[in-house]
């Protein structure tokens, strides 16, 4: 049994692609008003988990 299949690291990265991805669009949203860093970090979120899943594929197979 392996501790980190490499399908748990994919999930692990994307989370991780997540909170930074969200929480820039969160600063950046930040600076207009509270909807605007919502809305931005939720496209924020998307982005993150997409190249974050985009790059483990790349690295992790």
């Amino acid at each position: 049994m392996q501790v980190f299949a490499g399908h748990d690291m994919n999930k692990l990265i994307a989370i991780i692609g997540a909170t930074i991805g969200g929480w820039i669009g969160w600063w950046i949203g930040g600076k207009v008003g509270f909807m605007t860093a919502f809305i931005l970090s939720v496209i924020g979120t998307a982005a993150g988990v997409y190249f974050a899943r985009k790059l483990a594929k790349e690295y992790l197979g």
